[in-house]
């Protein structure tokens, strides 16, 4: 099988990346969103990846740290391979179809990368809906960052031919792509992933069994938690938690700001699966409902252009 069209269901942050990436590497690119709330919302995240791709790329004829590898080789940076690739950005940007159709987005699709929000009960509604009008051929993905394919399986239709592919934030420079089955996962199609993931310029990372979180969100989640837990037991605010974490360890970024480019929605998504969530008496519940506050006043993070921190 060869893929072509590609579909990306979720134009959050990572959909609209996952998409114009696609979409820059040549393939027949598609978005399903759920509202034409959701396209406007779509359409000024793609313009704002786009105008990223287009700065990275004129920002590297002349620094060599702002090297991205998503983007190009770089053994062929040169003035004029750049300005073909700025073009290239371009056209992709204007390639993307939206759509809020099932059928239109599943007709011919050889791959969908579902990538929307971490509630299983959402999840199962769009692969159970998406079933009715999914080709035989496609192959089904999810950008789950912590929740399991064997959960989903038996709801697409296809279990064979479902499996996870999990890309980091800023896909165009932190280009990794993991990639995990399940049990059920028939190993051509996990190939198949394998080799699109290359296709679209990411380093495949293979995930051998199971994990939730694959490899990267078994490291970074517990990361954020214990610092937002730091907060939220106030031992110190998320300034000075970031401050300590960079000024010890050299990191570009500390945690809050992590979660600013991951997205509050996402974090809590993730913090509401916890078990002692359900007590009200605890951290958990505490870091939840300022995190909700948060949400509310409509501080999703660098998307919306203010979490923790303004943008």
């Amino acid at each position: 099988m060869s893929i072509k069209k590609v579909v990306v269901a979720g134009g959050g942050v990572l959909g609209s990346q996952i998409a114009l990436q696609s979409a820059y590497c040549g393939f027949d690119t598609t978005i399903w969103l759920r509202s034409e709330g959701s396209i406007e919302r779509t359409e000024a995240k793609l313009e704002k990846f786009k105008n990223a791709y287009l700065e990275d790329l004129e920002a590297m004829k002349t620094d060599e740290s702002a090297y991205c590898r998503g983007l190009i080789k770089k053994e062929d940076i040169s003035d004029e391979k750049i300005e073909e690739l700025k073009e290239q950005v371009i056209n992709a940007y204007e390639s993307i179809t939206l759509t809020t159709s099932y059928e239109e987005a599943a007709k011919d699709a050889d791959l969908i990368i579902e990538a929307i929000a971490e509630i299983p009960e959402e999840k199962i509604a769009f692969y159970q809906e998406l079933a009715k009008y999914m080709p035989e051929k496609t192959i089904l993905v999810t950008n789950s960052s912590t929740l399991l394919p064997s959960t989903f399986a038996e709801y697409t239709g296809r279990p064979e031919k479902y499996l996870c592919l999990h890309f980091a934030n800023s896909i165009w420079k932190n280009n990794t792509a993991e990639v995990m089955g399940h049990a059920g996962t028939e190993q051509k199609y996990f190939d198949e992933v394998v080799k699109f993931a290359e296709d679209i310029n990411m380093i495949p990372l293979e995930v051998k069994k199971e994990q939730p979180g694959y490899i990267l969100n078994s490291l970074l989640v517990p990361f954020l938690e214990a610092a937002t837990h730091l907060w939220a037991n106030e031992v110190a605010d998320p300034e000075t938690i970031d401050k300590t974490w960079m000024l010890a360890t050299g990191a570009p970024a500390g945690p809050f700001h992590i979660i600013d480019i991951v997205g509050l929605t996402t974090l809590y998504n993730i913090a509401s699966m916890a078990p002692e969530a359900k007590d009200p008496d605890s951290i958990q519940a505490k870091k939840l409902k300022l995190i909700k506050e948060k949400i509310d006043k409509g501080e999703l993070g660098i998307s919306a252009g203010k979490g923790f921190y303004e943008y």
